[in-house]
């Protein structure tokens, strides 16, 4: 299979719900399935052809639904598998595929796996999670959790320390034991035959632990990034495994989350060969804007080293594997507010930054709200936030390692926090933003009521419109799927150009990434081409780039 080999995933948009903060039907502050059934006629009107779920399997909820005690339960707060069924059911109704989140590199604490592993050293479900002896005393190394401190947790019942990479509630299981694989596998088995469509693969370039479990390089919290042992070394043979013996048996979509993944990585991860997935996540991009050593250290977008990384994955994997395409998930602060311009233009801003990923080659990924230019969050104060990581970062870089003061940590977190992307949906300029009429589990930002999806709705030059032309445009030109990627003036500090080239065909993408009007004159190629869209009204192309303009052009040679 090579890039213009067709499939329908090829084709798709995804649009990824975050369940607790979509809707709301039952007025508990916490969305759930029952809300998102509810608001399936706006996703058909958007256009996306493939919802992604994050999870919504039971969970004591400690790092929002990640940390999973069942599989094969819904969790209480959003509602029954009788409900799911029926979400399921209108989807494809719908024409719309439903992706499921598949955490299986750890569980909860509180999983009956775990329970039971945890009681004594001799049981039959010890060996499903990793546990290991003191070394002097302390941790058997230094790995770093990914929410701060040890990866390691001493258990005083059995004496010795079990590895997480993330909470201590979210132990990692133990994959080189074949019964833990063929327990997943089942699972997996189980969903698909009630008619999911796929999984988006949590942390899954994580599952293989170099079973040495050397030290890793210090941080400067002292411990190793949890990194240290992404794409260890039988991922690949477990994914092949994983392959054969579930998904080669569907027709489906799957995305590894590949933490730390390298280019030459990823051509095996998602090589178009299909011996295991069909796309990988790559997040090289989105760690331009923070500090080498910590990660909650802020640093200006470099958009010559943006368009060396994008093009570095758009040239890499032509022909070899296939490109996912985000800017925004729940891990990711909203990205107007990161690399656009969330105040005077906050909707021409968005509309350019849409342009820039959705005509690259790959399959797009659209976070509930980026398709109504949604903004960062003005936390105020350290109570406000929800998520785990962000509050742990706080304690460990302000109060214990002290290399950040209290002020300096929360401009942190109001730019680069979870939580940003985790603030409700906002459906109108209603009480609590038509999400709910009970009180939200997490603040509602308080600009709802200019920017709200009744009122995007309702005016046809909105952003809503745009990404629905843009996702249209997808279905209507296969060289926006399928053509090669070529990137221009790669120096030019301002301005992301690049062509996409298909048969006879060319397309021109021009965004201006900043607020300031540019000399950018048209090369004379596409000079008598037609534009197939722009983020300003008037449609006029010049050879003066206006504040974050963005067009693109259509020829056929």
């Amino acid at each position: 299979m090579n890039s213009t080999e067709k499939k329908w995933w090829k084709e798709a948009v995804v649009y990824q719900i975050y369940p607790r903060s979509f809707m709301d039907n039952n007025g508990d502050g916490i969305g759930d399935l029952k809300g998102i059934i509810e608001k399936i006629p706006y996703l058909k009107e958007l256009g996306v052809n493939v919802v992604w779920l994050s999870p919504i399997y039971q969970s004591p909820n400690d790092d929002n639904g990640y940390d999973i005690s069942d599989y094969r339960r819904i969790m209480d707060e959003f509602g029954t598998m009788d409900d799911f069924q029926q979400l399921l059911t209108l989807c494809h109704e719908a024409g719309i595929r439903l992706v499921m989140d598949l955490v299986v590199n750890h569980t909860s604490d509180e999983h009956a796996w775990f329970v039971e592993s945890r009681k004594n050293r001799t049981n039959s479900y010890r060996d499903y999670y990793i546990w290991r002896d003191p070394a002097d005393g302390k941790e058997p190394n230094n790995w770093g959790s990914c929410f701060g401190g040890s990866a390691w947790q001493f258990d005083e019942q059995t004496g010795q320390y079990y590895l997480h990479f993330f909470s201590k509630k979210q132990p990692d299981l133990n994959w080189e034991n074949e019964n833990v694989r063929n327990a997943v596998y089942d699972m997996m088995k189980w969903w698909l035959d009630k008619g999911v469509d796929g999984f988006r693969m949590d942390v899954i370039s994580l599952i293989s632990k170099d079973q040495k479990f050397k030290d890793g390089e210090p941080e400067l919290t002292g411990y190793s990034s949890f990194n240290v042992c992404a794409n260890g070394p039988r991922v690949h043979e477990f994914l092949q495994e994983m392959r054969r013996k579930v998904l080669s048996k569907y027709d489906l979509l799957t995305v590894g989350e590949c933490t730390g993944v390298t280019l030459e990585e990823a051509k095996k991860y998602a090589s178009s060969d299909e011996k295991e997935l069909n796309m990988a996540f790559q997040f090289e991009h989105v760690t331009l804007d923070a500090d080498t050593n910590n990660k909650w250290g802020l640093k200006p977008l470099n958009l010559v080293k943006l368009k060396e990384i994008m093009t570095k994955w758009q040239v890499g994997l032509e022909g070899k594997a296939w490109n996912s395409l985000f800017w925004c998930n729940h891990d990711q602060p909203r990205m107007v507010s990161r690399w656009g311009n969330d105040r005077e233009y906050r909707e021409i801003s968005a509309k350019m930054l849409a342009t820039c990923l959705h005509m690259m080659q790959g399959t797009p990924y659209v976070y509930q709200g980026e398709e109504l230019a949604m903004t960062n969050m003005p936390f105020q104060d350290l109570s406000e936030f929800r998520d785990l990581d962000s509050i742990n970062g706080y304690h460990e870089m302000v109060e214990v390692k002290k290399l950040m003061t209290s002020e300096e940590m929360l401009t942190s977190l109001r730019k680069k926090s979870r939580d940003n992307s985790r603030t409700p949906m906002q459906w109108d300029d209603s009480t609590n933003a038509g999400f709910s009429t009970g009180t939200p589990w997490i603040k509602v930002n308080p600009n709802y009521t200019e920017i709200n999806a009744r009122e995007q709705l309702q005016r046809p030059d909105s952003v809503f419109h745009y990404y629905q032309k843009l996702i249209q445009l997808r279905k209507q030109h296969e060289i926006i799927v399928y053509g090669k990627y070529e990137l221009l003036d790669g120096t030019n500090p301002n301005v992301y150009a690049y062509t996409r080239a298909l048969d006879n065909k060319k397309l021109l993408i021009v965004c201006n990434f900043t607020s300031k009007e540019l000399d950018y004159p048209i090369p004379e190629m596409y000079k008598d081409g037609s534009c197939l869209i722009s983020n300003y009204p008037d449609n006029t192309i010049g050879n003066k780039l206006r504040p974050y303009e963005a067009y693109v052009l259509h020829i056929e040679l």
